[in-house]
């Protein structure tokens, strides 16, 4: 973990040193189970940005 690491709506992957695809895929999978979301497969990697992946959590649990 890097406590000087400041996660904004705009952070990217590529804002995250030593970020790769194992850590996404960990990542995505965390949020699943947190969230009690399914993402399809598509939704794995379409994610631009922490704000859109944030908005899209929103939707599906406020609507639950």
């Amino acid at each position: 973990m890097d406590d000087r690491l400041v996660i904004r709506d705009s952070t990217t992957a590529r804002d995250v040193a030593g970020w790769d695809s194992l850590a996404h895929i960990n990542l995505m999978f965390s949020v699943e189970t947190e969230f009690g979301v399914r993402f399809t497969d598509d939704q794995l990697t379409s994610f631009g940005d922490v704000g859109e992946l944030r908005r899209f959590l929103e939707a599906r649990t406020h609507a639950a």
